[in-house]
């Protein structure tokens, strides 16, 4: 049977059904009880999945993969965490952990909030943004699972989720800026992971990214560091004060003061 519509909320348990109705009315989608296997269900793509307290995004089909959540406990995250080179990786040389230890760091596109938690990780302040609804939601759940941890309790305690956009900081200074909007991937060798696939089919990109720059640049006291896939052109089609380049992307890194001073 072919699917005749694209997104719902769903929840699993009775206890959740509240909680499922409000979301659906903040989104502006339906909210129905599902009782059979994400593989098995045949009306939606794609549901924002509550199951317990965890808020989940879920494809649906004989082929669906796990659905995709934010955990900064267990998984990629903990593991990035534990052995992930700490004050050696690039983005903490990018964004310039290794020369300042407390930095305010503003991630004005959070996505599943990963970068913002290695930053958080390795002393740094992080204001989090967060523009497209589903994400946000998936971010949220996350952050508030996450303070029950006692073992990453004062990582997320440096994690600030903010609502808006980076317009609506102008009046606040950060030392950094960090930006990571989504790229279009048409390489085949630059495919999304397929976990990852419902970026690419709800997000998709960010068309209007080049915005971010030039508004970065002057909440900035120190750096503006962009996120990059290899061989995709300057955010704004401006030239970076230098680079770091890695094995799949690269860190460009806009400079408006020293941080040795």
């Amino acid at each position: 049977m072919h699917k005749t519509h694209f997104l719902s909320v769903a929840y699993r348990d009775d206890s959740t059904q509240e909680q499922a109705q409000a979301l659906a009315e903040e989104l502006g989608l339906t909210c129905f009880y599902l009782s059979c296997s994400l593989k098995k269900h045949t009306e939606f793509d794609y549901l924002l999945l509550i199951e317990g307290d965890v808020v989940s995004i879920a494809k649906t089909g004989k082929s669906a993969p796990n659905p995709v959540r934010v955990d900064f406990v267990n998984g990629a995250v903990a593991h990035r965490r534990l052995f992930g080179g700490g004050k050696g990786q690039d983005i903490a040389k990018a964004v310039g952990v290794n020369k300042r230890h407390d930095l305010t760091v503003l991630d004005a596109t959070a996505g599943l909030g990963r970068d913002a938690f290695v930053l958080a990780s390795l002393g740094c302040d992080v204001t989090l943004l967060e523009r497209n609804p589903l994400v946000r939601v998936l971010l949220k759940n996350g952050l508030g699972r996450a303070t029950q941890s006692e073992d990453i309790a004062s990582i997320i305690a440096k994690m600030h989720f903010q609502e808006g956009d980076i317009s609506d900081c102008i009046q606040t200074s950060f030392d950094v800026i960090y930006l990571d909007p989504m790229y279009p991937h048409v390489e085949k060798s630059a495919a999304v992971k397929k976990e990852m696939a419902f970026f690419r089919d709800l997000v998709g990109h960010d068309e209007d990214s080049d915005y971010l720059l030039p508004l970065a640049k002057e909440l900035a006291a120190y750096r503006v560091v962009v996120k990059r896939p290899k061989g995709a052109p300057f955010l704004n089609d401006e030239p970076a004060t230098y680079q770091i380049t890695g094995k799949s992307g690269r860190f460009d890194i806009y400079v408006n003061k020293s941080l040795d001073i």
